[in-house]
């Protein structure tokens, strides 16, 4: 879903009724120890104001997964900016939560990314984890090396920010 598509609606009504083994969430978020000050950013709904699906409704659209028997997710990428990151409260922020409400592993970023870098970084890293003999861990790696062993791209600032929480598998 992009932009006027990628609305609270649209997600609830994908994740429940169709699997995703993989769901990538690029999009803009904040972070706080106060559940209704921590949220990622979507399509506000014409004459609505719903246009932050916070860290408690995150986490109900995750596990209503479990609730009508359809299978966990198996990944779920986080790529905007700092969506591992959150206050010494907020105990690894939105991953976090992602993975407490059942996401099976959480790839997401410890501060603000290129969205140039994140880009490359994510064509290498779905490239490898398409190979059935490449875990989650080793597609990450080989995605942070493609990045570091580029010119354009080669300080850590590019290819370090990103982290695997839960099953590296």
């Amino acid at each position: 879903m992009l932009d006027q598509d990628f609305t609270r609606t649209n997600i609830r009504s994908a994740l429940e009724q169709s699997y995703y083994p993989i769901v990538h969430l690029a999009t803009h978020g904040q972070f706080s120890s106060r559940a209704e000050e921590t949220f990622i950013l979507t399509w506000p709904s014409e004459g609505a104001n719903d246009y932050r699906i916070n860290v408690n409704e995150l986490q109900d659209l995750l596990q209503g997964r479990d609730l009508t028997g359809q299978e966990a997710i198996e990944l779920l990428v986080l790529s905007a900016c700092q969506t591992a990151d959150g206050d010494d409260r907020a105990a690894l922020g939105l991953a976090g939560v992602a993975f407490r409400a059942g996401a099976r592993s959480t790839i997401a970023t410890l501060w603000p990314v290129s969205d140039e870098a994140t880009a490359a970084f994510m064509e290498q890293f779905y490239q490898q984890l398409n190979d059935v003999n490449v875990t989650k861990g080793e597609a990450l790696r080989r995605a942070q090396e493609f990045l570091r062993q580029s010119n354009e791209y080669s300080h850590p600032f590019f290819w370090a920010p990103y982290t695997l929480i839960g099953n590296w598998l």
